[in-house]
């Protein structure tokens, strides 16, 4: 089946609302000097000019989670990959008041990034309430399939970890079902509460504070890359 390793192309819009006169300077200025070099290969010391443990968020949203886990542990790198201007302006915010130094944004297709760096190289990965595609049909858009996580295992290291967070029902039963085939990563959930509650080194956003306004259960996945 086809599926974001071979579809590579991103649906939906890449702008929202139009920028304010400061956030449009923010695009300008800051972005260029934090951006994911554009081609070559990739690693800890060119994006951070240092050996250093690299984290990966894949669609990172408005950027507060990126953001708490890059302030929690300022001698990791964090790159972060969205393809939306109006998330990256979000991130972009919060790298400017926040000081981090430490990370690295791609705005576009996240697996343009991790195809280039090395194997073993990461130690966490994170995919925070993807879009779920509830169609059938659209079941290979999902970045919850064989292919995207081949490729997030090779670049793992052994023990690094792999986060999936989502509100959707479907996408949840999906990713059990396609998680729970795969031998390459063992979940750490021992019981209920592991998944139905938020870790305390998972910082919350506001799209999951919507969700559950909303009424929605959110489940929190966490494995480990044998």
């Amino acid at each position: 089946m086809n599926d974001p390793i071979t579809i590579r192309r991103l649906y939906g819009r890449r702008q929202g609302h139009k920028l304010r006169q400061g956030q449009s300077a923010l695009v300008e200025e800051l972005l260029p000097r934090i951006s994911v070099p554009d081609t070559g290969p990739l690693d800890s010391r060119i994006l951070f000019g240092d050996d250093r443990p690299l984290e990966l968020e894949i669609g990172f949203g408005a950027g507060e989670h990126l953001a708490g886990q890059a302030a929690a542990r300022p001698d990791h790198g964090f790159i972060g990959c969205e393809p939306f201007l109006n998330g990256v302006v979000g991130a972009l915010n919060h790298v400017r008041d926040e000081g981090l130094g430490n990370v690295r944004l791609h705005m576009g297709d996240a697996l343009d990034v991790v195809e280039r760096l090395p194997d073993a190289s990461l130690d966490r990965v994170y995919l925070l309430h993807p879009d779920p595609w509830r169609k059938a049909r659209h079941a290979k858009r999902r970045m919850v399939n064989d292919g995207p996580l081949d490729l997030i295992a090779a670049k793992l290291k052994p023990g690094g970890e792999f986060r999936l967070g989502t509100d959707d029902p479907t996408y949840c039963r999906w990713s059990m079902m396609v998680m729970n085939r795969r031998r390459d990563f063992a979940w750490l959930a021992r019981d209920a509460n592991d998944f139905l509650t938020r870790p305390a080194d998972w910082p919350e956003t506001r799209y999951e504070r919507k969700a559950r306004r909303q009424g929605h259960e959110v489940w929190y996945f966490r494995y480990r890359r044998v």
